[in-house]
């Protein structure tokens, strides 16, 4: 896999693999040239139990401040539910100085750059995979994955070798894969969360079976 970062599980700010994506990066970084505009890295402790796969950085989110979920709505509600259940400590103020810090947890994004339209091609979330699967492979003590939303819930199936027909994806799921319980749920977004697709109290739900579930091991 040719990028310019060392750690097979971070692709080098100029990842160079999506031709699509690095012609958005180069027209962010030109009209927005004090945003971060660069592949997001994971957020996280390396000896976390629980992974969370999101989608793709968000425009004016994750790729205009660097951390994943900070800087748009889905933050607010993932980092609030997180510090409700003991997997995040501090103040969410959707900046990455904020001294939020994650217990026991980690967050990867399936596509590490910010797509047009939100929308990855699927040959750029088949390319991008292979740093969801380093990443995965270099927590030696994971234990749980939370899915957010389909991509990222077929992101993890091809990570780990798993069969999507064997683990559909539906919001609240729960699918055993070897060692590791994936959990399944919507994503957080402001879309899912105005439509009514997903309520915060839906999403407590989910973060709470993972929360009894790692307790229980």
């Amino acid at each position: 896999m040719p990028i310019s970062d060392p750690k097979p599980h971070e692709p080098g700010r100029d990842c160079p693999l999506c031709p699509r994506l690095v012609q958005y990066r180069h027209e962010q970084r030109k009209l927005h040239p004090d945003w971060f505009n660069a592949p997001v890295p994971t957020f996280g402790s390396d000896d976390a139990r629980l992974l969370i796969a999101g989608l793709a950085p968000g425009v004016a989110g994750a790729n205009r401040t660097g951390r994943p979920f900070t800087g748009d709505f889905a933050g607010e509600l993932l980092y609030g539910t997180l510090i409700h259940f003991g997997f995040a400590k501090g103040e969410f103020k959707a900046d990455p100085k904020d001294g939020l810090t994650l217990k026991d947890t980690m967050i990867a994004n399936a596509v590490r750059c910010v797509p047009p339209q939100n929308k990855p091609l699927p040959v750029e979330i088949r390319t991008c995979n292979g740093f969801l699967r380093a990443r995965i492979d270099a927590l030696p003590k994971l234990t749980a994955i939370v899915a957010l939303g389909r991509i990222a819930h077929d992101g993890v199936l091809t990570a780990l070798g798993a069969r999507k027909s064997a683990h559909p994806f539906s919001h609240g799921g729960e699918h055993q894969l070897g060692e590791v319980r994936l959990f399944d749920s919507y994503h957080c977004s402001r879309y899912n969360t105005n439509t009514g697709v997903l309520t915060p109290e839906m999403f407590r739900v989910v973060f709470g079976r993972v929360r009894a579930y790692l307790d229980s091991v």
